[in-house]
C-alpha cells in the first residue's frame, strides 16, 4: 500500500514540476532564489526516478525519495513563508508545503519497515 502511495506521490510530482516547468516559458520560478528554482527543476528527473525506483522496490528508491520530500519541504518553506512571500495566512503553496512536509515525515517514519521488503 505504501509502496503505491509514494509511487504516486512523485509520480504527481513529476507532472506538477514538468506543467510549471512548461507552462513557465523561461523564468517558470520567477523571484524565487536561484538554487530553489535549480533544484524544482532538477526534481523533473529525480521525482520520476524516485518513483521507478520505489515502484520496483529499491531501497535507494527509499533513500532517494525521503532526499527529496525533505528538501522540497524546506524548500517550499523558503518560497511561501516570511520574508519571500509576505502574505498572512493561509495561501495555496502554504497548503501545499504542509502536504510534502507531512508526506516526508511518513516517508522517514515508513522507510525502515519497508526497507526489509525492499532489495
Amino acid at each position: 500500500m505504501l509502496t503505491y502511495l509514494f509511487t504516486a506521490v512523485f509520480a504527481y510530482g513529476t507532472a506538477v514540476h514538468l506543467v510549471q516547468l512548461v507552462g513557465g516559458g523561461s523564468d517558470p520560478y520567477p523571484g524565487v532564489p536561484v538554487v530553489v528554482a535549480w533544484f524544482f527543476v532538477a526534481l523533473v528527473v529525480l521525482d520520476p526516478l524516485a518513483a521507478v525506483l520505489i515502484a520496483r522496490r529499491r531501497r535507494i528508491g527509499l533513500v532517494l525519495g525521503a532526499a527529496i520530500l525533505l528538501v522540497d519541504a524546506a524548500a517550499n518553506a523558503v518560497v511561501n513563508y516570511p520574508p519571500h512571500d509576505p502574505t498572512d495566512g493561509m495561501t495555496a503553496g502554504r497548503v501545499g508545503q504542509a502536504v510534502v512536509t507531512v508526506l516526508a515525515v511518513l516517508l522517514v517514519c515508513t522507510a525502515p519497515r519497508l526497507w526489509r521488503w525492499y532489495r
